[in-house]
């Protein structure tokens, strides 16, 4: 049978036991053939004592049902189809690291080494899951990740963002100034609705289920974002920036990127706000835990990626071992 674009399985086994799956492939001819795999392999079990042969189209689909909560389900999803052209119909125990390596070259050159990465992790969660929990295979091979050079914080000096606000269309400009305002990463702020705000307390909070953490978010609203919040009440029930009456949704448009290069400004992403919203924090001298608890990051490696911006704030503490020696050179002259 066919549901929507995707082919989907249905049969008996031997042993009255009803299979119902998704092919996971809008072809009907690979849906079928998976169809007689699965039958038969289900006849060979139940009339010959066959332990079932699993593949990889078995583990990603009880993967996917059994991860439908991960705030990642839908990245998985686009994960596994993408995985679908090189691994359908592989037998868990031909999944060898060269054949996974092969594949992950693949993606690293369409994409780059970090995407690939992401891509792996998945697999081998996959693969981890079908040994030690579905007991599907003996072991899982092991997987090595890219080795990806750390990139430097990209952000803007007050100028810069000054002239790129002045660059932008007023829609963008006033997300903009809120997100350097704020902090807050892009989805926080294209999705934010009134409900989350409270003005006279100059409060706004992001609710468990809308933060990459998985924890609620307390964001204390400052004059700048204020500003930016009080114009523009009245322009939508629900959401809070919106653009022609409608919610606004994507932010990396053809006018963003015009504006930055008329602002003169290169290699910039929209999330580059959030570090230079961070960077401009460090800088005068906030310290670099209130920082990570400002910016809900999960762990201070995620922060101490900023502590080279903040020298006046080790000066002080450098001073302690002048004071040290000082007091020691004249105890003993």
């Amino acid at each position: 049978m066919k549901r929507g674009n995707t082919w989907w399985i249905d049969f008996t086994t031997p042993a009255g036991e009803r299979i119902r799956r998704s092919a996971a492939t809008k072809s009907r001819a690979e849906a079928q053939e998976l169809h007689d795999k699965l039958k038969a392999e289900s006849w060979r079990v139940q009339k010959l004592g066959d332990k079932p042969k699993r593949t990889w189209d078995d583990a990603a689909y009880k993967w996917l049902m059994e991860t439908q909560y991960k705030k990642s389900h839908l990245d998985d999803v686009s994960r596994v189809a993408w995985f679908q052209q090189h691994f359908r119909g592989k037998l868990l125990d031909d999944m060898t690291r060269d054949l996974i390596a092969q594949v992950a070259e693949i993606k690293a050159k369409e994409t780059s080494p970090s995407t690939a990465n992401r891509f792996l992790a998945l697999v081998r969660a996959i693969l981890r899951k079908a040994a030690f929990d579905w007991d599907w295979i003996d072991k899982p091979p092991v997987i090595k990740l890219y080795r990806v050079q750390k990139t430097r914080i990209r952000y803007l000096t007050p100028v810069q963002a000054n002239i790129l606000l002045n660059e932008l269309p007023e829609h963008l400009a006033d997300m903009t100034k809120f997100s350097l305002a704020t902090g807050l990463r892009k989805a926080n702020v294209t999705k934010l609705e009134w409900s989350q705000v409270d003005i006279a307390r100059r409060v706004a909070w992001i609710h468990g289920d809308q933060a990459k953490g998985g924890k609620p978010i307390h964001v204390t609203l400052n004059a700048t974002a204020l500003e930016v919040l009080t114009k523009q009440i009245g322009k939508h029930v629900t959401s809070v920036f919106t653009y022609k009456g409608k919610s606004i949704t994507q932010v990396n448009t053809k006018a963003w990127r015009a504006a930055l290069k008329r602002a003169g400004i290169e290699n910039f992403r929209w999330h580059d706000l959030r570090h230079t919203w961070a960077s401009w924090l460090t800088q005068q001298g906030v310290p670099l835990n209130v920082i990570q608890e400002m910016g809900a990051w999960e762990s201070p490696e995620m922060v101490r990626r900023y502590a080279h911006l903040a020298p006046e704030q080790f000066v002080t503490h450098a001073r302690v071992v002048d004071d040290l020696l000082s007091g020691t050179n004249s105890a003993q002259s």
